[in-house]
């Protein structure tokens, strides 16, 4: 998420775990460009897999930590609620059915460009 221009990238993975999150960093580094003169800054919370040792990541992509219990630092924590917005007070038979809703949300959430900036862009960021 680049909270400047609301810009998102989603992925959806079937668990939470370092195998899982080294594909999305290797998906991230081509989605974004990655190259010898494009370096990423990637903010992540202290999740225990987000941590993990085994974490393959690509060269050009920088990982810092937000300090423990700090949501009010992560801007991507506001994004959660438009995330969940198709999911709240329903029921759902699969687990397939829940992936294809958040599919379709994720989908339509990276056309909000002006709405996830409103809501990620704290005026305290400051940019060079």
């Amino acid at each position: 998420m680049e909270p400047k221009t609301g810009k998102t990238l989603w992925y959806l993975i079937p668990r939470v775990n370092n195998k899982w999150l080294s594909l999305v960093y290797e998906a991230f580094a081509e989605d974004v460009g990655l190259n010898k003169d494009k370096i990423i800054f990637l903010v992540e919370d202290n999740a225990g897999w987000h941590r993990s040792q085994k974490l393959k990541i690509p060269n050009g992509i920088i990982v810092e930590f937000l300090p423990a219990y700090s949501p009010e630092l992560q801007p991507a924590e506001r994004l959660w609620t438009l995330v969940d917005e198709p999911l709240v007070n329903e029921y759902f038979e699969t687990i397939e059915e829940i992936e294809d809703i958040l599919a379709i949300r994720c989908c339509l959430l990276q056309n909000m460009t002006e709405e996830i900036k409103n809501l990620t862009n704290y005026h305290w960021l400051k940019y060079s």
